[in-house]
């Protein structure tokens, strides 16, 4: 007997990734750049393009990861700030009528949160905050070993949230990089890797934003632990902060 397979899809600021899953393993991934500014049409048929790429006769299921509000029991996209042609898409109904399986869609950061409660740092605790660093700042809650989604979906939007002359995500994702010093989190980790010492003062100043977010969260939620991922989290050992696994006893 095969067993049933799964795809899930991350749907991010500037790379489309999918891949085939059974049980724990992952058996096939892709990654394919994400035409992010052009028509939505032209989005969804990179999607199916990364989806068939790994797709085969025994995947039971999509989930997709989307990095904004989504209405979960409708499959719709409604707000993508970084991708805008797919606000409002049927993204569910359009991959459901291509690939004929039930396709499921949630907020990425959500998809992160869960998939660190039961594979990852997160397995084990009930009330868990993980933030995505990326294109811009994602926030998943599981709260009493359940996602938390709010009644619109917009749940853990702390990107929003006021900080200094802006908000928490100008800080705290690939605007920090671009908006103040015109570069980026992939040149700046390669540099301080090299010892750079600006590179290294820049992602300690980006270090100390991440903090604050991180304090106001737990001031707010009060989790068992903080996860930090997405692309700039790999760049932590530079941002001069502690571990952040807050366990609170």
């Amino acid at each position: 007997m095969i067993d049933r397979m799964l795809i899930g899809v991350d749907i991010g600021g500037t790379k489309i990734s999918a891949g085939r899953v059974s049980g724990r393993m992952l058996l096939k991934q892709n990654y394919f750049k994400n035409p992010a500014k052009e028509s939505a049409d032209i989005i969804a048929s990179k999607i199916i393009e990364a989806i068939e790429d790994v797709f085969s006769e025994n995947v039971a299921g999509i989930g997709i990861g989307v990095p904004g509000l989504v209405d979960t029991k409708k499959g719709i996209v409604w707000d993508v700030q970084n991708i805008p042609s797919l606000n409002h898409y049927p993204l569910k109904a359009t991959l459901e009528n291509h690939f004929r399986v039930p396709v499921y869609l949630n907020n990425d950061a959500n998809c992160y949160a869960v998939g660190e409660k039961y594979f990852g740092m997160g397995n084990g605790y009930d009330n868990i905050v993980a933030l995505t660093l990326g294109t811009g700042l994602g926030v998943g809650l599981v709260i009493n070993g359940h996602i938390y989604e709010g009644k619109n979906g917009g749940a853990g939007e702390f990107c929003n949230v006021k900080y200094r002359d802006s908000n928490l995500e100008e800080y705290c994702s690939s605007f920090f990089f671009r908006k103040k010093y015109d570069t980026d989190s992939l040149t700046l980790s390669r540099a301080a890797r090299q010892g750079d010492k600006t590179a290294l003062k820049i992602f300690s100043e980006f270090g100390r934003h991440v903090g604050e977010a991180i304090h106001f969260i737990l001031a707010v939620l009060d989790p068992q632990i903080v996860i930090l991922g997405g692309s700039i989290a790999n760049a932590y050992p530079f941002f001069g902060i502690r571990p952040v696994k807050c366990i609170l006893l």
